[in-house]
């Protein structure tokens, strides 16, 4: 069995109070009294009071200067007992008032040491008397019935509540682990001048307001329903939704329930009765567009660097797709399920901390192969919000720059801000079986595939082992921080070629699996041979080509028979380092590695010491992701251009309106009135959406829409009513936020949206391009419209927005439209341009388009061909660099479309030697 990772402690283990709990407390009690009360009536029987009954004499201080009688050495004794008496009575004092006022550590007690150790353990002792008894009182009554809880009538998703409760800090997990409840409390409105705090809160439901500490730490951090996170413990905001400590009651508690990993509740169960806040609202993410509406799936939300790489995948499948767009038409937006998981992908993906895994780990690799070094076995990393570690053995305190040592060596620590300075080139991912286990109180927890040397058994209920496995294989096979790879799974997996054909192979059986594993296992056998090496780490730091080096995993859904298994086990077996792993479902004997799952989401991982909170893909999300590469029925013709689409005085060059949305670059809102920079993000998203949605939508679309997982009426009013005042009126007095007579919120003509103006340009270059070709200014009037309009586009569709919100992006047209319209704008103007014999024209209509639609190469190639017309082969040579330079710089689809790469041959036949 591999050894466990060096320095890493094993999990804390909670456990019930006992009998022998409540008899050693009872001990502890009767010890205290004993020392308290019992030490001084035994000195003063044996010796007396210790304080003098005559003054001293100068004469009796003579006894300093002669020897001393037994007599004076008792008197002398029994100072000191009486001395050490009150230090003790001191410490336990000390003890006691730290212990009721729940601080971390008591004041020192001077020259105390092991009486101060000794009342501490006493004291700590004598507490657990109370919580032991009340542990033990049902058992001696014969009465298992608890107190009932104080509750308020709260109508709360059990979604909603599910992500509050699996999101507890490490302070909070033996509560997650105990009860699949827990309790909550919505901070009220302000009355007055009174607003809540969490020490009135902890006062008025803990009973000790010095507890408000508890709740903070609970909270901290977590998303809100207005978007906003607890960071400072003085600033809470109405709405607010707290998990309380599990001793939380009184009028405002909400008992809740929250549903188990692969399970779904109906949205809006009430918990409990009586008065208090108005509760959350949860409202479907895709209103009006399905029969039902899922529970949010919060498992694909949390996976953080599963769903950065699925989206990587989904960009090269919508970029294939693009290839493929006619004029007029646009890319299918997903619908149902399906639009909820890209939803949750995007809520949930962590770019940051794979671009840091990805350049980090090859940076290491490339340092240490330079130097000669092989790079060390990982066994598993820690990404958390300030570093990545990497648990390493043998020990070693001598990283390259920028990595440091910690523990002696033990961890390898890179803090994120070296991140920016790294360029690993082309170097080889030196750890590409890395994967995600789960998340501990401070981050996420990976382990490396190939560092157990042998089966890793996955045990458990089979719907939770099936659910690890799946989350498991989709990282595995999307994520950016290795090379080629092959995964083989057996038992499941039917749908994953479609993310990734080159990666996966699906197998009904084992038997058909183990040729192609032990030819693979052979084959680097040999390389490692002929290399002169042995282990796959040195090759893959001192070489570039990952063919050789590339690892062959499988991941196996069911048990396998005990044949099989021994097969396995002499496959995986290996004393040196092999790019291959081995991950089996089910208690297989001999397995180098043991993962348990429980029911409540838990991992258990002893050989490397983790208790995690395991990383699942249910059945339901499973298959939503899948159907995200699912090949759509065609592309979708572009809604109709409307006349209204803004006002004629919106149309009008230099115009500016009392309120101006951007969209069509860089996301600004410029209104007259004055909002809290705390508060900007939110309230640009909400008029965003409305600026592009502009027949208006009703109240439950845009709670959907901009709160997803749910949000208290209170919150999402007070919002509104904050962006009413931002937006202000416009110059008749009319609002420019109203709500129109079918109850649909929507903005005033004194907002304009550069997205409305477009189309409404575009609307006009449309009947201008009806005229008959002789009449004059046709194709002049309707390129004059196009290149006002094109005007309007600084960059990408809401750049440089918020990337922890817009996520009713995923489920909305808007975003295929804007691009799929810009494009054509700017392919219809390059062609106007180029029939006009104005080429260079042509070029810059070509790239206005690029500044937005930069992935639709009909633009390249309308670039492309506007440099031929230039009939300068340096113009043309320079946009085929460009287009090739691009390309090359593609993190998503480093390779351009067929149809260009075709044109660029009949242009410029020698483009392909140029560009090597």
């Amino acid at each position: 069995m591999a050894p466990p990772i060096p320095g890493l402690r094993p999990p804390a283990q909670y456990r019930r109070r006992t009998a022998g709990d409540f008899f050693i407390s009872l001990f502890a009690i009767i010890a205290l009294l004993g020392l308290m009360l019992g030490v001084p009536i035994a000195l003063v029987e044996t010796m007396g009071l210790p304080l003098p009954h005559a003054r001293p004499q100068l004469s009796s201080l003579s006894v300093l200067t002669h020897q001393a009688d037994a007599a004076t050495i008792l008197h002398i004794l029994e100072v000191i007992l009486w001395l050490a008496w009150i230090q003790l009575v001191w410490c336990v004092l000390v003890e006691v008032k730290a212990s009721v006022s729940h601080r971390q550590a008591a004041a020192k007690v001077p020259l105390a040491g092991v009486t101060q150790s000794l009342a501490h353990r006493l004291v700590l002792a004598a507490m657990l008397f109370f919580t032991a008894a009340a542990a033990l009182a049902p058992a001696f009554s014969g009465s298992g019935a608890a107190p009932p809880a104080h509750s308020i009538s709260a109508q709360v998703t059990s979604q909603r509540v599910g992500a509050i409760m699996h999101g507890l800090p490490g302070g909070a997990q033996e509560v997650s682990q105990v009860s699949s409840t827990g309790k909550i409390y919505v901070v009220q409105p302000p009355e007055g001048r009174f607003h809540e705090s969490l020490w009135e809160i902890a006062q008025k439901h803990l009973g000790d307001g010095r507890r408000y500490h508890e709740i903070f730490q609970l909270n901290k951090d977590k998303v809100q329903p207005d978007g906003t996170k607890l960071t400072i413990a003085s600033l809470i905001r109405p709405g607010w939704v707290l998990v309380m400590p599990h001793d939380a009651n009184g009028p405002g508690i909400a008992t809740v329930r929250h549903d188990m990993p692969g399970t779904q509740a109906p949205a809006g169960t009430q918990q409990g009765s009586g008065g208090g806040a108005q509760g959350i609202v949860a409202s479907p993410a895709v209103a009006g567009q399905q029969q039902h509406a899922p529970s949010w799936p919060y498992e694909l939300s949390s996976a953080s660097l599963l769903a950065a790489g699925v989206l990587v995948a989904l960009g090269r499948r919508r970029r294939e797709q693009l290839w493929r767009r006619a004029f007029g038409r646009r890319l299918a937006v997903p619908r149902g399920d399906a639009a909820l998981a890209e939803q949750a992908l995007r809520f949930g993906a962590d770019d940051p901390a794979v671009r840091m895994l990805d350049k980090g780990l090859r940076q290491l690799g490339q340092q240490l192969g330079a130097q000669g070094r092989t790079p060390p076995t990982v066994f598993a990393a820690h990404v958390g919000t300030d570093n990545l570690d990497l648990w390493i053995a043998p020990p070693d305190p001598n990283p390259p720059r920028p990595w440091v040592p910690a523990d002696g060596g033990q961890v390898w620590r890179l803090p994120v801000p070296a991140i920016a300075g790294l360029d690993p080139g082309n170097a080889l991912a030196p750890y590409p079986g890395l994967v995600s286990l789960g998340t501990n109180a401070s981050g996420r927890i990976l382990v490396d595939l190939e560092v157990a040397h042998g089966l890793i058994a996955v045990r458990g209920p089979r719907h939770m082992v099936q659910a690890a496995l799946a989350a498991l294989a989709v990282e595995l096979v999307t994520n950016q921080w290795s090379d080629r790879m092959r995964v083989t799974l057996v038992g499941f997996g039917d749908g994953l070629q479609s993310i990734s054909s080159e990666r996966i192979v699906v197998l009904p059986t084992l038997d058909e699996a183990l040729p192609q594993l032990e030819e693979r296992a052979q084959e680097l056998r040999s390389a490692m041979a002929a290399a002169g090496i042995d282990s796959v780490l040195t090759g893959r730091a001192q070489t570039t080509d990952p063919s050789v080096w590339a690892p062959h995993y499988l991941i196996m859904g069911v048990p396998p028979t005990p044949e099989q298994a021994q097969r396995l086990r002499a496959l995986a077996r290996s004393r040196h380092r092999t790019a291959a792993g081995y991950v089996v479902a089910g208690d297989v004997p001999g397995a180098s590695w043991a993962w348990d799952l429980t029911e409540d989401g838990r991992l258990r991982a002893d050989a490397l010491g983790f208790d995690l909170k395991a990383q699942l893909l249910v059945p339901e999300q499973y298959a939503a992701l899948v159907q995200l590469f699912q090949p759509p029925a065609g592309n979708v013709p572009l809604s109709p251009l409307a006349a209204g689409n803004a006002p004629p005085a919106h149309l009008l060059p230099g115009t500016r309106m009392p309120v101006e949305v951007a969209v069509l670059g860089p996301v600004t809102v410029q209104a007259p009135g004055m909002l809290d920079a705390d508060r900007l993000a939110l309230a640009t998203e909400l008029v965003v959406y409305l600026a592009t949605h502009p027949a208006g939508v009703h109240m439950n679309v845009l709670t959907g829409a901009i709160w997803p997982r749910g949000v208290s009426p209170e919150v999402r009013d007070s919002a509104l009513a904050r962006v009413h005042a931002w937006l202000g009126a416009g110059p008749n007095g009319e609002p420019n936020l109203v709500t129109d007579a079918e109850g649909r919120l929507r903005l005033g003509p004194g907002v304009r949206v550069d997205w409305q103006v477009f189309r409404a340009l575009l609307n006009r270059a449309s009947q201008a391009s009806t005229l008959q070709p002789g009449t004059a200014g046709a194709g002049g009037a309707e390129a004059a419209q196009l290149e006002q309009a094109l005007e309007l586009v600084r960059g990408q569709f809401l750049d440089q927005r918020d990337p922890a919100r817009y996520g009713w992006l995923a489920t909305d047209d808007v975003g295929y439209e804007v691009t799929a319209l810009v494009a054509d704008a700017a392919h219809r103007l390059s062609g106007l341009c180029l029939a006009a014999g104005r080429a260079q024209d042509a070029m810059e209509a070509a790239r206005a388009g690029l500044r937005l639609a930069f992935n639709d190469e009909l633009l390249w190639r309308d670039l492309i061909l506007g440099a031929h017309a230039t009939g300068k082969d340096a113009v043309l040579r320079a946009a085929v660099a460009e287009v090739s330079t691009r390309t090359a710089l593609d993190e998503v689809m480093p390779r351009m479309a067929p149809e260009t790469e075709a044109l660029i041959d009949e242009l410029l036949p020698s483009w392909r030697t140029s560009a090597a």
